[in-house]
């Protein structure tokens, strides 16, 4: 793809593309050299996932890194918090090739600094895609050295430490979508006291299953189906690059992030009693409700992982949760871990006499609509019309509309990349999310 054309896959916190339309190895080189110029960096990790096209990237970044002068230490396959754990435990910036959970014809890269500090447009990644745009390096006087190393037993390690699950043996089903999870599950689970059933775990970046978007529900029904046929008493499911976790119950039932986080938070607090507990706007009313009650301080913030993790830094948060799946833990350099969120689960789970529904039960007394996309042109006259008709109620606009009652609550926010309304609602009971839910999507779609 012409250099002048890489603009359009730098997104607010990452890269994404189309391969090789927009994105390719010639990309991946001249993203590597301005990497490496625009942070100064003397050594790199670098990281991939198992998409057809993610190992020639990484070797095309990491070439392109070393002729810049860089040093570069590649772990090979990995999941994106195996990649976290190593610019952590490493202390070097890092770089993961991966589309997450987009379709087969997409890749991407993810990038940090050392000990795992995210990059995002405002913090390094616009003058990275400027760089690599306008091309003209130089290579330096001495390459960097290239050096393969596997931390997936290290990575695994660490985990454990974190997060010891001990009790009542489990019987759990993994849904590894195909993705990273069907590599890092068996070193970091196999380990415990388990009963796996393995689901999905062959690694093909082609998805021949489902997507590997458990944010989807319908992309976690052959997860739902297998825990009820093999009894077992938790499903865990995992996107394609295994930083995002869900849950399915002993029912069948799908278990919202927000009660994830709300559990995760509970036990942290335990730990850390008034620790600063971080959770996104459309997180549930009962995540700071429970916070408080526990005597910890709630921290409300925008959805993206860079404004989390900023916040959690700014606070010395020790958790922080998002309605998307993420979960960012102070102990693992403020980043993000699907497995490792699981392994709370697992942990609270085999520690309780009781089934995974009857443990959560208590962080989950709202109901929620999940997210629903619009398509919508105009989105900034809706949101004002939104505004207006509700003008009566609190509101505020930290991303963007969201609108508060006793009795319920709802969000109305852009997309950053399509024309987009992404709506979220959550009342007392069910009769009010509907009424609420039912009135908004009306105003948002009546065109």
């Amino acid at each position: 793809m012409p250099l002048d054309q890489l603009s359009a896959i730098f997104k607010a916190y990452d890269v994404r593309g189309v391969v090789p339309d927009q994105l390719d190895e010639s990309d991946a080189h001249a993203i590597g050299r301005a990497f490496v110029a625009v942070l100064g960096a003397k050594t790199v990790v670098v990281g991939h996932d198992m998409r057809p096209s993610s190992p020639a990237m990484a070797e095309a970044f990491a070439q392109g890194a070393s002729l810049a002068g860089a040093d570069v230490v590649n772990i090979g396959l990995c999941s994106t918090d195996g990649l976290y754990f190593a610019s952590g435990h490493l202390g070097l910036p890092g770089v993961m090739f991966t589309a997450s959970h987009n379709p087969a014809q997409y890749n991407g890269i993810k990038m940090c600094r050392a000990n795992a500090v995210p990059i995002g447009m405002e913090t390094g990644l616009a003058d990275i895609r400027d760089a690599a745009i306008a091309g003209g390096f130089t290579d330096a006087a001495e390459a960097g050295s290239l050096e393969v190393r596997d931390l997936l037993n290290d990575y695994a390690h660490h985990l454990h430490g974190l997060a010891p699950v001990s009790g009542r043996r489990l019987k759990v089903v993994v849904d590894a979508g195909n993705g990273m999870a069907g590599y890092t599950a068996p070193a970091v689970l196999s380990p415990l006291d388990l009963d796996i059933v393995e689901m999905y775990y062959e690694l093909d970046g082609t998805f021949p299953n489902h997507e590997a978007n458990p944010i989807e529900p319908e992309n976690l029904r052959d997860l739902q189906a297998a825990v009820i046929a093999q009894g077992a008493d938790i499903g865990l499911a995992f996107d394609g690059d295994a930083d995002r976790c869900f849950l399915v119950d002993e029912r069948g039932e799908l278990v919202s992030p927000s009660v994830l986080t709300g559990l995760i938070a509970d036990r942290e607090l335990a730990k850390h009693p008034g620790a600063t507990i971080i959770y996104n706007l459309i997180t549930s009313r009962a995540v700071p409700e429970l916070v408080t009650q526990r005597g910890g301080t709630p921290v409300r913030t925008r959805v993206g992982h860079s404004f989390i993790k900023a916040v959690m830094a700014q606070t010395d948060a020790v958790f922080g949760g998002e309605h998307s799946g993420h979960f960012y833990f102070r102990d693992f350099w403020r980043a993000d871990s699907g497995m490792l969120a699981a392994l709370y689960a697992l942990a609270a789970l085999a520690q309780s006499d009781q089934p995974l529904s009857a443990l959560l039960a208590d962080y989950n007394p709202y109901v929620c609509s999940g997210e629903i996309n619009s398509t919508v042109t105009d989105q900034a006259s809706v949101v004002s019309e939104i505004a207006s008709t509700y003008s009566g109620y609190e509101q505020d606009e930290l991303d963007g509309l969201t609108v508060s009652s006793d009795t319920w609550w709802f969000n109305v926010r852009a997309s950053n990349t399509e024309p987009l309304l992404r709506l979220n609602v959550e009342g007392a009971d069910a009769e009010t999310m509907t009424s609420v839910r039912d009135r908004v999507l009306a105003q948002i779609r009546k065109g």
